[in-house]
């Protein structure tokens, strides 16, 4: 069995090491950035594809990971695109945040090519990735995600089928609801204790080791991070950003979601700072900047 791997980055770079040490001398990998291809054959032992038509013409499984719908779309039902060249049989596993009406559209193509499409949403970021630890939340016809099996447990532990074409995203979207909500909560419980006084410090303990409702694995992560002024991207906050408002379009009815619309007020705030390129933890910035104060202890 031949893998493919299209867009080596944050998250691709590790999850095809990955492929390559469980499908060794049968892992293919192509990007735009052929700096990035070239680093991927010398330190993974990979093989170089030339184009996007390339790669899927050699392979029986191809995993994607693109920033967005209008790239997914491209990459492939665009001019040179994947569905124009990969062999029939083939599974597709896109692991992209998109919307389901991209999937859907990707799913059409190519199942009018007999080739089977599968959107594989990720939970976690790049220390899973690196781990092998990531948890897929996966979308498609039950017979595609069967074959598509051994080539995501090589690269994740929990791997979820959550029914048809576009259910991974719908419910790596709701889950991104939470993160996010989690992400302004927690800067807003931390600038409460700023403005009036009480001892951050205290505050974590009694949250992480209290027998409250208010742990959170990523009040636990984040915090301590934020307190040393350390915003260095592990989850970029334009990319959570993306991810909440694609939520919020799944919608017909956003009036019905007021928490989320003010997540994603928050986050643009923090955003229009100057902040989109810093950990999403950086939300923390929007609440700084109306009470001018800071989190950090330096």
């Amino acid at each position: 069995m031949q893998v493919g791997f299209i867009g080596l980055g944050a998250m691709g770079m590790p999850m095809t090491a990955r492929l390559s040490k469980a499908f060794p001398g049968a892992v293919w990998g192509f990007d735009p950035n052929a700096a990035v291809v070239a680093t991927a054959v010398a330190d993974l032992g990979i093989k170089s594809a030339a184009s996007v038509a390339d790669i899927a013409a050699r392979v029986d499984i191809l995993f994607t990971c693109v920033p967005n719908n209008d790239a997914v779309r491209d990459v492939y039902l665009g001019d040179g695109g994947v569905s124009a060249a990969i062999k029939a049989g083939a599974v597709t596993i896109d692991c992209s945040t998109v919307g389901p009406d991209a999937t859907r559209d990707v799913y059409a193509g190519l199942k009018a090519v007999g080739v089977g499409h599968l959107d594989a949403s990720m939970l976690g970021s790049v220390k899973q990735a690196n781990e092998g630890t990531i948890s897929f939340v996966v979308g498609g016809d039950a017979d595609a995600f069967e074959r598509a099996l051994p080539a995501l447990k090589a690269c994740g532990e929990m791997i979820r089928h959550c029914g048809a074409s576009g259910a991974g995203n719908h419910m790596k979207l709701v889950h991104q609801t939470l993160v996010a909500g989690h992400a302004v909560a927690v800067a807003e419980a931390m600038a409460l204790c700023l403005e009036t006084g009480a001892d951050v410090e205290a505050f974590y303990d009694i949250v992480t080791q209290g027998t409250g409702f208010a742990y959170s694995r990523y009040f636990e992560n984040r915090v301590p991070r934020m307190r040393d002024g350390d915003f260095s991207a592990l989850f970029m906050l334009r990319f959570m950003l993306k991810d909440a408002r694609l939520a919020r379009d799944m919608t017909a009815n956003p009036d019905a979601y007021p928490v989320l619309a003010s997540v994603i007020a928050t986050m643009e705030e923090a955003e229009a700072l100057g902040h989109g390129d810093a950990d999403f933890s950086a939300t923390m910035k929007a609440l700084e900047a109306r009470l001018g104060v800071a989190i950090s202890k330096a």
